[in-house]
């Protein structure tokens, strides 16, 4: 029994062949900052579903035979990275298996993938919305968005994170919130907003933040290198005549992910 071994994270997400979003983002990610990267994949596309045609094949009837196979094999994770969920049986499937494999020190992040700016992804409806969320308000006080942290955390998750929050006032800046519960404290962190949109920076930000949190980081720190990577990103990929659909140029920053952070950025609320 090797006791230095390589933590492994199950990922539950789509696998989309064109369009840098949810496991082909998941992965290299994951794996440059020293995981092994176990797919369970929901639902195999052509492209990201921000592409006005793309083929899908559901998957909803082969994640519980993939699920069984490993329960054979007697496979464990350090952690289980949840996103895009291609129909509504798929969350208690998902929800199952994460309750038989995890470890009482696991880590599990859902990152509830379902649209972009209060309009819902193409192939969703609102029976994925009665599942899993709560209706779209596009400007909140930093009361209310501690308020939603809060009722969030009370129906289970300790920690809790909302991500691109508009500031009041300023168009020219974004936001982000976490509330972690061990501690009952708020965070917040502003940054630059780029009048770019790129899919699957939503996937990129949570990867980076899981990877984070299973290397040892704290909330906030986790937060500041997400979001500066993020940046980077998009600042890689904002000089070029370029079709935005593709998402950002993660090769070019990639790297990245090896380099401390430049500095801290979040505050307490």
């Amino acid at each position: 029994m090797y006791t230095n071994k390589v933590k492994r994270i199950a990922a539950v997400h789509d696998l989309s062949g064109f369009g840098r979003v949810s496991l082909t983002v998941v992965i290299p990610i994951l794996s440059s900052m020293g995981f092994q990267v176990c797919p369970l994949p929901t639902a195999v596309l052509s492209s990201h579903t921000q592409y006005p045609e793309f083929s899908i094949l559901d998957l909803t009837d082969e994640m519980p035979r993939i699920i069984a196979e490993w329960k054979k094999l007697d496979v464990q994770f350090d952690a289980f990275y949840t996103g895009y969920l291609g129909a509504p049986r798929q969350v208690q499937i998902v929800s199952d298996f994460i309750d038989d494999f995890r470890q009482p020190d696991s880590l599990v992040v859902v990152d509830p993938v379902l649209g972009d700016n209060g309009r819902l992804y193409t192939n969703f409806d609102e029976s994925m919305i009665r599942e899993m969320d709560k209706p779209y308000k596009a400007d909140n006080t930093d009361e209310e968005l501690k308020s939603y942290l809060r009722l969030l955390s009370d129906a289970g998750p300790q920690v809790v994170i909302i991500t691109s929050v508009p500031v009041h006032g300023e168009s020219h800046k974004t936001s982000v919130y976490a509330y972690n519960r061990v501690g009952d404290r708020y965070w917040k962190i502003t940054c630059p907003y780029l009048p770019a949109h790129y899919p699957g920076t939503g996937d990129t930000f949570t990867s980076v933040i899981t990877g984070a949190l299973l290397q040892g980081d704290s909330l906030p720190i986790a937060l500041d290198r997400a979001t500066q990577f993020i940046l980077q990103g998009i600042r890689a990929t904002f000089g070029y005549e370029y079709d935005n659909r593709e998402g950002i140029l993660l090769e070019k920053v990639l790297h990245n992910l090896d380099m401390p952070i430049q500095s801290a950025s979040y505050e307490l609320i």
